[in-house]
């Protein structure tokens, strides 16, 4: 025997049948909390401010970027029309 029973409420509703706590304000109050620390920081995760944390931790770092992005290319392979 198989008895299926269908309740149509929102989640709302859901949790106050269940006895549930209504986390909606702690949820709006994180929510802007998060947003805020966002916003205070957006400017450190900027791709000027990443290269620049990038590069300034190692003096050779552009250049190893450059040799990386040549041989991924194909045009770091060494090879020459004289040694094919």
């Amino acid at each position: 025997m198989k008895v299926n029973i269908e309740i149509d409420c929102t989640p709302l509703e859901a949790r106050q049948f269940m006895g549930f706590p209504d986390v909606q304000p702690m949820q709006s109050a994180v929510m802007d909390k998060l947003q805020q620390k966002m916003a205070e920081n957006i400017d450190k995760f900027s791709p000027e401010a990443i290269l620049q944390n990038w590069f300034t931790f190692d003096p050779k770092m552009a250049e190893r970027f450059q040799d990386m992005f040549v041989n991924m290319s194909g045009f770091g392979t060494g090879q020459t029309k004289d040694n094919k």
